[in-house]
Order: structure tokens, then sequence, then C-alpha cells
């Protein structure tokens, strides 16, 4: 497995710059004083790359994952997306956003809340494209099938967890930055959910920047992992992770993925003293 210095901003494979953050430092104000969330971060994401942000909490991961959506404004340096910024590229809607809570609207069906939250971001016209077919066929994709009428209340964290993933993916958007959203799930539904993600991602040529304190979901997702450290955030190691794709659970038995989870164990050690 091959490492690259915190410096450095190359993609693997020479490929084009998608996302470009140069010098990032951000500030917050608390309890009277200045705190460094986040310090001289430099990165650069190709187009359709699966990149983590890896660390615990307290590192800056979901921090800088505003940042780059535009939903932060750095103090210092600047994010830009495809030549332009980070707040430009929010304002035509490049992105979409999986919080750690499915954030489903609890008096729609689910039905409805795919099809309300793309009307949201891509227009009315969008009625005209996501017909109750396309939506059946989305939910069937992720296992939800014959639950198009049900209200969130009436399904399990995980059955939310995959239709927020789904409306995720239906709203089109290039850019998919995602805040530990299986944190709150078992471990046997967060594994589902992991190669679930993956199969949606390798249908599409979505770049997704992926928010995680877990050494195993960054193996077994990415083709990039950045270890951050803390006190002030910042990119501590850079790993490309050399497995073959498309990935399947079987591959968490092999040499390779183990190689992967111990390099970057040892990376969180080094740099966290765990």
């Amino acid at each position: 497995m091959s490492q690259m210095t915190a410096d450095s901003v190359a993609s693997p494979s020479g490929a084009t710059e998608f996302i470009a953050v140069r010098g990032v430092t951000k500030l917050f104000r608390q309890r009277g004083r200045t705190v460094e969330a986040l310090h001289d971060i430099d990165l650069s994401i190709r187009r359709g790359e699966f990149l983590s942000l890896l660390g615990p909490s307290g590192c800056g991961k979901s921090t800088l994952l505003r940042v780059i959506g535009g939903l932060h404004t750095a103090d210092r340096g600047s994010v830009t997306v495809g030549g332009s910024s980070a707040d430009t590229a929010r304002a035509g809607k490049q992105f979409g956003f999986v919080p750690q809570a499915p954030a489903l609207v609890p008096w729609k069906t689910l039905a409805q809340n795919v099809r309300f939250l793309t009307t949201l971001h891509r227009g009315a016209e969008v009625h005209q494209v996501m017909n109750n077919a396309d939506i059946r066929e989305l939910l069937s994709t992720v296992g939800l099938a014959g639950f198009e009428k049900a209200y969130p209340h009436e399904l399990s964290g995980g059955m939310q967890q995959r239709a927020s993933l789904v409306r995720a993916f239906a709203l089109g958007a290039p850019i998919l930055l995602m805040d530990e959203p299986f944190a709150a799930l078992d471990e046997i539904t967060r594994a589902d959910m992991r190669y679930l993600l993956l199969d949606l991602w390798e249908r599409s040529n979505t770049t997704v920047i992926f928010v995680t304190h877990s050494v195993t979901e960054a193996a077994i997702l990415s083709d990039r992992v950045m270890v951050m450290a803390a006190g002030p955030g910042r990119i501590a190691a850079e790993r490309i992770i050399d497995l073959a794709r498309p990935r399947h659970a079987e591959m968490e038995d092999e040499p390779e993925f183990h190689a992967a989870v111990r390099q970057l164990r040892t990376d969180l050690r080094e740099h966290h003293g765990r």
C-alpha cells in the first residue's frame, strides 16, 4: 500500500482535480476564546472518487466536510469545485448531504419523501421525471419494495437510512457529503449499509466525501483515506486503498484488506496515541 505525505495534493493515477482545498483554516469562538478547528488543509479530490476522512471525534472531520460543502466559511484559504467557489457550487446544487440521522419528513410516506426532496433540489419539473415507477425501482434496489406508502415511524433505523441513501442518489448531485451516516446503526446493519452504498455509488459517477471514525468502514469503502489529527485539525496521513473493485463482504477475510486496516490503525495510533 502506498503512502503520500500530508502535503501531497496529487490524486491517484494523475486524474484531473475536481475539488481543490487550498490552505484552509477554520476558527471558532468558544467561551470567549478562539479555537483553531482546522489548520492549513490542502487536499485534491478527483471526479468520481470515494474519499474518506478518518479520525476520532474532535479532529475536524465534520468541519472540513462542511467547509468543502460551503456550509462553513473558511477563515483562510479556499475551496473550489470545478474551478468555481464552494458557495457557487452549493448554489448550483452540486452537493447532496447525508447526515447521521436520516432526516425523513415524518408526515410523508417513503415515496413522498424521495419525491419531495428531489423536487426541492432539482425543481418542479422533476415530477415529470421521478414518477411512481422510478421511485418503486429505486426503493426496490435497496430492499424497500412494498414500503412506498410506509411512514418513517413505521420503519427501522436501517430502513430509514436505506431510504436516505436512495433519496441522496436520486437527487443527481455530482458530490455527496456523508457525515457518519451509519454511526447510529447496529454493527450488522452497518455492515450491510456499506455494501449498499458501494452498489449505489458504483452505478453513478458521484464523488463521495465520507466522514467516519471506523477503520473497517474507511478501508472497505474508499479509494483514499485522509487520516486526521486534532489540536488543531489537520491531515496527518494519506493512504491509497489499493483493493480491487467491485468490493464485497468476502474481501474482509483477505490479507490485503487486513493489511489496509492495520496501516490505518497504525496511522491513528501514531497521531492520536490510540
